[in-house]
């Protein structure tokens, strides 16, 4: 029996695959605007990493889209990502607004300037090394993980207020 060669065959490097990271993150506001704080938990190969931040003066929206880029800048190397969030907000911007907004030089169908952009623009520039995917979860439904990221937020805005 002959031995099989390699003539005639294409080699083709194979692509890493992609580690799958499941991001969950929350905003919150007291007063609105008024302090803020946001939560995320990163969940990798069974490993989970928990972020939070404040500031003392922002909006629930602000604080809503910066846990997800807080997130998002924690990965080092391209992954797929799920981002599960309570927030309509940064889901439909992520994948419905987004390219209306860019089209229309950032404003929005009202004419008037897309608030939080900056914010917006570091999302999307965050998220072209990635396989991202957005969902939507109810809050304050008993999500183990969203109530987790909300109880993070609160508690950033707790130490900033003290």
């Amino acid at each position: 029996m002959a031995e099989p060669t390699s003539e005639g065959k294409r080699l083709t490097a194979s692509k890493p695959k992609l580690s799958e990271v499941e991001i969950f993150c929350d905003g919150a506001c007291s007063g609105n605007p008024g302090p803020g704080g946001y939560g995320a938990i990163l969940r990798c190969r069974g490993v989970e990493k928990e972020l939070s931040g404040a500031e003392k003066q922002t909006t629930n929206n602000r604080m809503e889209l910066t846990a997800a880029l807080e997130a998002l800048r924690q990965l080092t190397r391209p992954c797929k990502v799920t981002v599960t969030t309570d927030s309509q907000y940064l889901v439909k911007g992520m994948t419905e607004w987004f390219a209306a907004w860019q089209r229309k030089n950032w404003t929005n169908s009202k004419k008037e300037p897309v608030l939080n952009r900056d914010l917006w623009e570091a999302l999307l520039d965050s998220v072209k090394l990635h396989n991202v995917s957005w969902k939507w979860v109810r809050g304050h439904n008993g999500h183990p993980e969203n109530e987790r990221c909300d109880a993070l937020a609160r508690e950033a805005i707790s130490r900033i207020n003290s």
